[in-house]
């Protein structure tokens, strides 16, 4: 039995940062969502720390840079991208405090755009 696939939705803003990324890194952010939106995890996922689950994180690196990307898998029928950024943490391997004030303000609209 296969399991149905999900369809992938964007937060608008998010798409937009996400056209800025490299070919490469957003090919890669691609093929990570289609196996997430197919029910599974890709190898460079991870749950996003501080977050219910659900909420995980792409981990990709290219050229000496980091992006990440931010999706939601328990958000209504949709696998919901939430935020894309390029990392420029001063603070080592934490993600900035801005970056995940503004995952939690994005998930908060979506949720009661969705009721």
């Amino acid at each position: 039995m296969t399991e149905k696939t999900r369809p992938i939705s964007w937060i608008k803003a998010a798409r937009k940062n996400f056209e800025d990324f490299p070919m490469p890194v957003q090919t890669e952010s691609n093929r990570a969502l289609t196996v997430a939106a197919d029910g599974r995890k890709a190898d460079n996922v991870k749950p996003l720390k501080g977050f219910d689950s659900g909420i995980m994180e792409i981990v990709l690196r290219h050229r000496g840079d980091a992006f990440r990307v931010i999706y939601a898998v328990q958000i209504g029928e949709d696998l919901w991208v939430i935020h894309a950024f390029q990392k420029k943490s001063k603070e080592g391997i934490k993600t900035p405090k801005y970056e995940i004030d503004l995952v939690h303000e994005r998930l908060k609209r979506l949720k009661e755009m969705l009721r």
